[in-house]
């Protein structure tokens, strides 16, 4: 039996002209929420991106086999 994770992560705009900012910082973030989660058996199997204006939702979605 498998059991599911969702980590959510926001993203601000701001004031800068690096117009990167975002896909900077998200990527690292991003990249460190998936070997802290690889390390205890999840497996990233759906990621998905929304933005409302100012800012973006990043939704990592894991699945790992049941521990009992």
């Amino acid at each position: 039996m498998k059991e599911y994770k969702l980590e959510s992560l926001i993203y601000y705009s701001k004031l800068t002209r690096d117009k990167e900012h975002i896909l900077k910082a998200s990527s690292k973030d991003i990249q460190e929420k998936l070997d802290e989660y690889s390390k205890d058996g999840w497996r990233l199997v759906s990621t998905d991106v929304e933005d409302f204006g100012i800012g973006m939702y990043f939704y990592l979605y894991f699945e790992r086999d049941r521990k009992y």
